[in-house]
C-alpha cells in the first residue's frame, strides 16, 4: 500500500512567520507592515496603497516622509537617473565621540542604508528636461549636512554651471552635522557661493523644500532658489519651535514653521501636493527657457 504523498512546500498551510503576535501570544493573521496607521487622521491605511499614492494619506493627504531613492523614482523618467561622486565616503576627521564614536555612528548608518552619506547627486531627464539632481536622504543621521553632503551638492551646482542644466536640489535635512563641527558649518559659505557663481552664469536652481528642512540647510542652500517650491505640511525653519518660543518669550502663530505659512510671508513661492511636484518642475524650467 503507497503512502500519501506528503505535500510540498508550496501546498502546505501557510507559515505563520512574520504575523504579528498579539498579547495572549497567538497571532492576529495579520502580516507585519500590511497595514499602516496614519499619523495624522489615524486611518488603518493598506501600506501597499500608500506607496502606489506616493506616500501620501489617500484619506487626508498627510505626506509620509520618503527617503532618496524613493524621492528619485518619484521624480525622474525612469531609468535616466545617473549617479555622481557615489564613492565620496566621511572622515572622523576630529575624532568626534559623543554616546558613540563618530566613526563607529558613520559605520552603522553606512550599514543600514547601503549610502556612503545623506545625499544623492546625478544627472537625470524630468518629463524629458535635463537636470542635475541632488537628493538629501534622511534615513543617514537624518541627512546632517556633513563635509561630503556639502562637497556633493557643491559639485552638483557647478555641475549645473558647467553644461547649463537646470540644477534641482531636494532638501530633507536635520541641519549641519554636529559631528563635523566647524566644517561642517563651512559647507554653508561653499554652497552658496556655488550658487553664486550658478547665478552669475545665469543659470537656474529650483530649490525644493521637504519635511523637515531645518538648521544650517535651511540657512543657506535651500532658502537661495531662483523658484523655491515646498511640499505641504512640511516643517521649514532654523531652530525648533520650543527653542523659538523659550527665546523670544512669547507665544507663536500656530504652525509659523509650516510651508503654509511661509508662502504666506513670501519665504517660499508654491505649496504643492506631492502628485503635483513633477509637472510643476518642468512648467518651471520651460518657463525659464532651460
Amino acid at each position: 500500500m503507497t503512502q500519501p504523498k506528503q505535500p510540498t512546500p508550496t501546498q502546505a498551510e501557510p507559515t505563520w512567520q512574520g504575523l504579528k503576535p498579539q498579547a495572549n501570544g497567538k497571532t492576529s493573521g495579520i502580516p507585519e507592515g500590511l497595514w499602516k496607521r496614519c499619523p495624522n487622521c489615524e486611518a488603518m491605511l493598506y501600506a501597499k496603497q500608500v506607496a502606489q499614492n506616493l506616500h501620501v494619506c489617500p484619506d487626508c493627504d498627510y505626506h509620509y516622509r520618503i527617503d532618496a531613492i524613493q524621492r528619485i523614482e518619484q521624480l525622474c523618467d525612469p531609468g535616466s537617473f545617473e549617479p555622481l561622486w557615489a564613492n565620496l565616503a566621511p572622515r572622523d576627521t576630529l575624532r568626534f565621540h559623543d554616546r558613540i564614536p563618530y566613526k563607529e555612528r558613520l559605520k552603522k548608518e553606512q550599514e543600514k542604508t547601503g549610502e556612503n552619506d545623506a545625499v544623492q547627486c546625478g544627472r537625470a531627464f524630468i518629463k524629458g528636461r535635463g537636470v542635475i539632481l541632488a537628493v538629501m536622504d534622511n534615513r543617514f543621521m537624518m541627512a546632517s549636512m556633513g563635509s561630503v553632503v556639502g562637497e556633493k551638492i557643491t559639485r552638483a551646482i557647478e555641475l549645473g554651471t558647467e553644461t547649463d542644466r537646470p540644477v534641482i536640489v531636494i532638501s530633507a535635512s536635520g541641519g549641519a552635522r554636529m559631528q563635523e563641527s566647524a566644517l561642517s558649518l563651512m559647507q554653508m559659505s561653499k554652497t552658496s557661493a556655488a550658487l553664486a557663481r550658478l547665478d552669475d552664469a545665469g543659470g537656474l536652481f529650483i530649490s525644493v523644500l521637504t519635511d523637515p528642512t531645518t538648521g544650517g540647510v535651511t540657512a543657506s542652500f535651500a532658502m537661495l532658489g531662483d523658484i523655491i517650491l515646498a511640499e505641504r505640511e512640511a516643517l521649514i525653519g532654523f531652530a525648533g519651535p520650543r527653542v523659538i518660543a523659550n527665546t523670544v518669550r512669547q507665544d507663536l502663530p500656530q504652525g509659523f514653521q509650516r510651508a503654509e505659512f511661509l508662502q504666506e510671508k513670501g519665504f517660499v513661492d508654491r505649496v504643492l501636493h506631492r502628485h503635483d511636484m513633477r509637472s510643476e518642475i518642468s512648467r518651471v524650467i520651460d518657463y525659464a527657457g532651460k
